[in-house]
């Protein structure tokens, strides 16, 4: 496993989460990470993304502010703080990490975790 994401679950709406992506091979190595999401039915979409040292983050206009994106390197551990969780938000989350240009697409990552679940009741 090069990349493991954690910390999904049921939450009612308007409740948090906060997930954990770590990296066990050094996958991350100087490159920007983002989170995916995949819901049932649906394709995958861009979450939010962040650069290597964090300076730079960016977000799907659906986050609203309600997501927000930071890393810790020395830790090797990228997170994504989720708020006023909607019944919408519910998908199985992916990071992965960054070798390509354009930072919202999927043919731009790489290396993806194995997901973990967010279910958001109503």
């Amino acid at each position: 496993v090069q990349l493991q994401a954690s910390g999904g679950g049921l939450v009612q709406a308007g409740g948090s989460l906060r997930l954990s992506c770590a990296d066990f091979k050094r996958t991350f190595s100087n490159n920007a990470v983002a989170w995916f999401r995949q819901a049932p039915g649906k394709e995958r979409e861009f979450v939010a993304a962040i650069s290597w040292r964090g300076g730079n983050t960016y977000y799907a206009d659906f986050v609203k502010g309600r997501y927000t994106i930071s890393r810790d390197n020395a830790k090797s551990t990228v997170y994504l703080q989720m708020n006023s969780l909607e019944p919408e938000d519910t998908a199985l989350y992916y990071c992965a990490v960054h070798t390509a240009s354009d930072y919202y697409v999927t043919s731009s990552y790489r290396y993806w975790g194995q997901g973990t679940l967010v279910t958001v009741s109503s």
